[in-house]
Parts: C-alpha cells; sequence; structure tokens
C-alpha cells in the first residue's frame, strides 16, 4: 500500500523525496496542448464541449497526482515514456504538491462552472488563462510558479528546485543579458511590427467578375465531401 499512496520517490544520496523534474515538465507539456487545443476551439468556435472533457481529464490526473501518487497520473505516465532515455533531474517533491494543489484547485472550480453549471464568463477565461500560464511556464521554462509561493506556507523552505533556483547562484558570464542583447530583442520585435502593418496596409485585390468569382469560389469535390465547404471558402477569402 506504501508504493501505492505515496507522493515522490525515495532516491539515494537525496534527503528528501524527489520526483523527475523531466517527467514533470513532459507532463506539463502534455497538458499544455491540449489544454490550449480545448481553449482555442471554445475561443474560436463556441462549442465548449472539448473544454468541458479536458476539464475532467484534468480533474482525475491532478486528482491522482495530489491524492494517490504521481506514478500514476496518466499525463506524468506520458511524460515518463517521452523522456524515457534521459538521466533523470530530481527534484523536490514537497513543493510540486503545493503547485499541484492550486491546479486541482482550479480543476474543480471549472468543473463546477463550466461542466456541472454550463457557465461562460470571464471568469471562466481568466482561470484557463491561469492554467495555461503555469503549463507553459513549467514545460517551457522548466519554472513552477506555483512552488514560488511555497516558501510563504511553509516553515521548511523547498529544497532541491529544478536548476538549483532555491539555492545562491552565481550566473555565469553566458547566461548574463546585456544591453547589445536587449537592442537586439528589441529590433526583432520592432521589424516584426512593421511586417505586420505591411500587411494589414495592403490594398484589398480588385474582385474579379462575377463568373469567374463564382468559378474560383466553388468549393472542390474533397472539400465538400468532408463537410468543410464552408471552412474552404473562408480560407479562400469566398466570405
Amino acid at each position: 500500500m506504501n508504493k501505492l499512496f505515496a507522493f515522490g520517490e525515495t532516491v539515494a544520496n537525496y534527503e528528501v523525496p524527489v520526483l523527475n523534474e523531466r517527467e514533470v515538465r513532459a507532463a506539463a507539456g502534455i497538458l499544455f496542448f491540449f489544454a490550449l487545443v480545448s481553449f482555442m476551439n471554445s475561443w474560436l468556435m463556441g462549442n465548449f464541449r472539448l473544454t468541458q472533457i479536458f476539464v475532467i481529464a484534468f480533474l482525475i490526473d491532478f486528482s491522482i497526482r495530489v491524492f494517490v501518487n504521481p506514478r500514476f497520473s496518466p499525463s506524468m505516465i506520458l511524460g515518463r515514456f517521452a523522456v524515457r532515455n534521459q538521466t533523470p533531474e530530481w527534484a523536490g517533491a514537497s513543493q510540486k504538491r503545493f503547485a499541484w494543489a492550486f491546479g486541482f484547485a482550479l480543476a474543480v472550480a471549472m468543473l463546477y462552472l463550466i461542466v456541472l453549471n454550463n457557465v461562460i464568463g470571464p471568469v471562466n477565461l481568466i482561470i484557463c488563462a491561469t492554467c495555461l500560464t503555469l503549463l507553459f511556464f513549467e514545460s517551457a521554462f522548466g519554472i513552477c510558479l506555483a512552488c514560488k509561493v511555497y516558501n510563504l506556507f511553509h516553515k521548511d523552505k523547498a529544497a532541491l528546485c529544478p536548476g538549483g533556483a532555491c539555492e545562491v547562484l552565481v550566473r555565469h558570464e553566458s547566461q548574463n543579458i546585456g544591453a547589445t542583447h536587449i537592442t537586439v530583442v528589441m529590433l526583432f520585435l520592432g521589424i516584426m511590427v512593421a511586417v505586420a502593418q505591411s500587411f494589414t496596409t495592403v490594398a484589398p485585390a480588385a474582385a474579379p467578375p462575377d463568373t469567374a468569382a463564382a468559378s474560383d469560389c466553388k468549393p472542390p469535390d474533397w472539400a465538400v465531401a468532408m463537410g468543410h465547404a464552408e471552412k474552404w471558402k473562408l480560407h479562400h477569402n469566398c466570405k
């Protein structure tokens, strides 16, 4: 039973229970992908069914993480499979449990709002944006934002943070960001803004004759067969 209900691994030379940070980040990336797909489907299509399904899956996954054992979380299993050939990077488990409890609370709120009561509004948007932000920072940067709050509520400070973030760190010279680097980023952003404006200021092409327009805007048979005739028209500026 101890192996079933547990949180963290006992690894030699580590004084506290640990988790493989590589698995954690991989699992966060998997959840981020499906969360983003469901969110964009709701935002762009007005169809919340996929979001409702994801909320239930997210709640089940985090319930297993927090109350049973992270080893049996579906997303953690998939993440473990994805990084199975990589050397483990051990990180403290206690702060992860605190962070995942926060994620569990968000999932419960979404279950109540969007699944049980079908409430559509700004609160849902804020919760979804929070989840996406947390998952993105975890998967992309290895930064557990909720873990940052851990030390405010616990006497025993977080230990073994990913990348040694809990310890005093003297950055290597290659990690420093100077004025030149900032200038490069600002120039890049400026160029991209100019490019975006150039696309928005291009004059629309003259409308073709009615006969040609009707011919050019007729969906091909394959699009009709797939039920994508209206989407085809939209993508070909026929609407």
